[in-house]
């Protein structure tokens, strides 16, 4: 892949998350407050937003850029409510807690990861470059958010929190990253070769990858976040070796144990949440 490629997410996650904060995270109007509203509908139908969607989209705004400057624990709904110029009332009615805002988040990236993984596959058919397009996609799209990450990881990194990428609350957009990897497998030309059962673990195993990538983002301290990158293209390939290599009849019995691994220890967690 050229770097043209590989550098492209750059503008389209800066650009792009304002974009889908109005569009993509623009569900808006009367659901109700919090993460209901934020996991909830789709969004935008290509028009012009609508108040209520402007509004919400402001407030997120706001407390994303609040939550950079004071950090999470440090920052108050009231304080984000008078930055954004509306009543902490209105705060509250589109977003519950503080913990709703980052599940808005949550919901937005993924949207956002998603449109642009989607325009970056098109015509890509090898597996390992498409594993590859999809993580460096999110790196680009997480870009304008690292200086905050470091603030948030200590309180996303409890497992008994709403902000636990694991969580319950977090479970909409945590379901929305998996599909972005199905899309992966599925549009490759290994997919359709795969065993039925290991094709079905395969995407969720990819999140957790896509997992180990987010945590060593988040202390990457080199220039455009470089050493991840270099991470991602060193690994990506990896990954597709070993899903090749599972098909040869020599590593059947190991992809049958790795399988039945899978399925009880990490699926429960991906697709149910920490308690279960």
């Amino acid at each position: 892949m050229d770097d043209a490629t590989r550098g492209s997410g750059k503008t389209a996650g800066a650009a792009g998350a304002a974009d889908l904060a109005g569009t993509a995270d623009g569900t808006g109007s009367a659901d109700g407050a919090g993460g209901a509203d934020s996991a909830g509908g789709t969004g935008g139908t290509g028009g012009a937003r609508t108040k209520s969607e402007q509004t919400r989209a402001l407030i997120l705004e706001t407390a994303m850029r609040l939550f950079q400057e004071r950090g999470y624990e440090k920052t108050t709904m009231r304080a984000i409510a008078q930055e954004a110029g509306v009543s902490v009332g209105n705060a509250y009615y589109y977003f519950d807690s503080k913990a709703a805002l980052i599940t808005g988040f949550y919901d937005r990236m993924v949207r956002e990861h998603a449109a642009v993984t989607r325009a970056r596959l098109q015509g890509i058919a090898d597996f390992g470059e498409r594993v590859e397009v999809a993580l460096l996609a999110w790196v680009d799209c997480a870009e304008p958010y690292h200086e905050f990450a470091a603030q948030f990881f200590s309180t996303a990194a409890d497992p008994e929190s709403p902000l636990s990428p694991f969580s319950d609350a977090s479970h909409p957009a945590r379901a929305a990253a998996v599909q972005i990897f199905r899309d992966v497998l599925e549009g490759s030309q290994v997919g359709p070769k795969l065993d039925a059962e290991l094709a079905g673990l395969l995407p969720d195993v990819l999140w957790l990858h896509l997992m180990g990538v987010v945590l060593y983002w988040v202390f990457d301290r080199s220039e455009h976040t470089e050493r991840t990158r270099a991470f991602v293209r060193k690994s990506a390939p990896m990954v597709a070796r070993a899903v090749r290599l599972s098909r040869f009849r020599v590593v059947r019995p190991l992809v049958r144990d790795a399988v039945e691994l899978v399925e009880e220890f990490i699926i429960p967690k991906v697709r149910n949440g920490v308690g279960k």
